[in-house]
């Protein structure tokens, strides 16, 4: 269920700073167009951060009705306190969501116990296929892959996303756990490598502006069409890179806009993307097509 392109979605906001949901049934009707094979909710990209639970529960069950099953939605739970990443994988739950992803706690640098508890009691309360996300640049947390190998043996938990861009990693992890639990790249830049390397696809930055084109490279690696695989995925490079250029979300939510899928209103702490970058990040998807 959970193969190929998976877009690590942008929240669009109006300029009060309110969830816009007329932009986001656009946005979820471009992507099934287009091709993605998943969309995930209220992840890092979706700024989850800066929803509250009531707004972040509601926006999920809203995501979930513009999606329509027409694709899997994969719901952002994560927190870095196990009660609280308990109430919104619940959220996720009763909404619908056809799995949730759960980010390493961040923050408060818990141990390897530490962590595998706290995913363990997530585990145990509720029941919902569940996605370890581990992204150590932005925690200040690396879940390492024996704590992986210990929590692959939980029922609910089916997969991780692994976004250390180390395909070292990948095969560590791989030898570690079962053929079926679920390897997805959470590194735009070596998400080609990491399916030939025996992943099953990523949840993705770059396919909120290059839908299409990140769906159809990963069906080839995924089909071992190495080559054809390469030929596309040269082509997104630069976009993988200028969408890094200051912190995700703030460049793709730009990138996004420019498209005219929404605003580029973005809620404090973040703020959009420095003038100083928008020819960079214009040029990238002008080499990719988008524009």
């Amino acid at each position: 269920m959970f193969r190929g392109s998976l877009v690590a979605l942008v929240t669009p906001m109006l300029d009060n700073g309110d969830i816009d949901y007329e932009a986001l049934q656009k946005l979820v009707d471009f992507h099934v167009d287009q091709g993605s094979h998943g969309l995930v909710i209220a992840g890092t990209t979706g700024e989850s951060a800066t929803l509250d639970f009531d707004e972040h529960c509601a926006f999920l069950a809203r995501a979930r009705e513009m999606i329509g099953g027409r694709i899997p939605m994969i719901a952002g739970t994560g927190a870095n306190s196990t009660r609280e990443a308990i109430h919104l994988t619940r959220c996720a739950q009763q909404a619908g969501a056809d799995a949730a992803l759960l980010v390493t706690p961040y923050y408060n640098k818990p141990t390897q116990e530490g962590l595998y508890q706290h995913h363990k009691a997530i585990a145990e309360a509720v029941d919902i296929p569940q996605i370890l996300y581990n992204v150590p640049g932005r925690t200040a947390c690396d879940m390492l892959p024996e704590t992986v190998q210990r929590l692959s043996k939980l029922d609910r938990i089916i997969g991780i996303k692994e976004a250390t861009g180390d395909l070292e990693r990948l095969r560590q992890i791989q030898q570690r756990v079962d053929d079926d639990f679920l390897l997805l790249s959470g590194d735009d830049a070596t998400t080609r490598e990491f399916i030939l390397q025996g992943g099953h696809g990523s949840i993705s930055v770059t396919a909120n502006v290059a839908p299409k084109a990140m769906a159809q490279m990963e069906e080839a690696a995924l089909a071992g069409k190495a080559d054809e695989a390469l030929a596309m995925d040269q082509s997104l490079q630069e976009l993988h890179s200028a969408l890094f250029v200051e912190s995700n979300p703030i460049p793709v939510k730009w990138a996004v806009s420019q498209m005219g899928l929404c605003g580029e209103r973005m809620r404090l702490p973040m703020t959009p993307l420095s003038e100083t970058f928008h020819s960079t990040v214009r040029q990238a998807m002008t080499a990719a097509g988008i524009l």
